[in-house]
């Protein structure tokens, strides 16, 4: 028998320590009690910032830059002289201008003099009709030549406008990229000149959010003037509130989603053209049950989470969402207040595991947004 005794002990002390194994302590996770309540919820959407008004300023005609009157970053006011490009050139073409109107203006006192003439030589029989006529042509052609060197003579005036180049609006001056003394061409760009007393801020949103903001509008035709927030790109909220105004026609192709478009006063020019940001969008939603996002799992399409009974078993409990919006589901059905569920870490759950709750202040996750 002595021989037996150390397997005996050996498998023993192998169940001895399967039966610790058995009894471990179960796992510690965070869970929260549901609650309905009054609730205020953001939608954050990332924003492009635009100038109400952005155009580019290139020159119109040829020629020498040959002063610059002002720098880069000033404000300016409508009609303000920003550039001078040498106009000799164009004056001289305006003098030739002038010159050549003056001389279809005495060619044609001179047909019509000729007229005249032949008029009262065919009153008196002297001539014949057909030289009547053919004076009167020659006073048609030199009137003719007339109009000609009018349009001629507008063309030199306005090229040598060009040579001028003035403030279409108030607004501030972009980086200029030529220099006094730069041969420039026709359509070289000069600077960029943006209106930023009011800024657009462009942001997409997806075709649901789209359908829930129709609907609300419909509901209550005075929510489309509520006001919205601008975050800039620091984190801080920009100090003046914006509206929406408007969005585009259709849906974007590749990402589904439509552009909307909200107007922000800029009275201290914080605001640039191409800055970014975020819109924020604040939600009333009365009587609103809360489920956190990471609370919840997906199978087979429907919504699932861990619902911890009196035992502390977590039960899966599937729910059916009424909207989603940014870290948190609104529940339609399934879920009610009072209802106890694991905030986090439920892809490690198993339906029927049980688990040592920790309390977790539901309020406070909303907080930290």
């Amino acid at each position: 028998m002595r021989y037996f005794l150390p397997v005996l002990l050996f498998i023993y002390g192998c169940n001895a320590t399967a039966g610790s194994e058995n009894k471990t302590t179960p796992t510690e996770l965070p869970v929260i009690t549901l609650a309905q309540k009054d609730t205020l919820l953001y939608q954050d959407y990332v924003t492009d910032i635009q100038a109400v008004k952005n155009v580019d300023i290139r020159a119109r005609v040829q020629g020498f830059l040959e002063n610059i009157f002002v720098d880069e970053g000033q404000t300016v006011k409508k009609g303000q002289l920003l550039f001078q490009i040498n106009d000799q050139e164009y004056v001289t073409e305006l003098a030739k201008a002038k010159a050549n109107l003056s001389s279809a203006i005495a060619e044609a006192k001179g047909a019509e003099l000729e007229v005249g003439r032949t008029k009262i030589l065919v009153d008196k029989n002297v001539i014949t009709r057909s030289e009547l006529d053919l004076a009167e042509a020659k006073l048609k052609a030199a009137q003719a030549k007339i109009d000609e060197a009018t349009a001629s003579q507008t063309n030199a005036e306005t090229k040598l406008s060009y040579t001028k180049v003035l403030s279409p609006f108030d607004g501030v001056i972009d980086r200029i990229p030529l220099k006094t003394g730069s041969l420039i061409d026709q359509g070289a760009l000069l600077t960029n000149i943006s209106d930023i007393h009011e800024v657009y801020a462009y942001f997409n949103v997806s075709e649901n959010e789209y359908l829930q903001y129709e609907k609300a509008i419909k509901s209550d035709p005075h929510a489309q003037n509520n006001v919205i927030q601008l975050i800039l790109s620091d984190g801080s909220k920009y100090g003046y509130d914006g509206k929406i105004e408007t969005l585009d026609g259709q849906f974007d192709n590749n990402t589904g989603s439509i552009a909307f478009r909200a107007r922000f006063d800029n009275p201290e020019k914080l605001l640039k053209h191409g800055a970014s940001g975020k819109i924020r969008l604040t939600t009333e939603e009365d009587n609103a049950i809360l489920v956190p996002q990471k609370s919840v799992f997906e199978i087979q399409d429907k919504n699932y989470v861990f619902l911890v009974d009196k035992n502390n078993t977590a039960r899966m409990r599937s729910f059916v969402p009424k909207t989603r919006i940014n870290q948190y589901y609104i529940i339609q059905s399934g879920l009610q207040a009072g209802d106890v569920i694991v905030y986090e870490g439920v892809q490690s759950l198993r339906d029927g595991t049980r688990i040592t709750p920790r309390i977790t202040n539901a309020d406070s996750l909303i907080a930290r947004r």
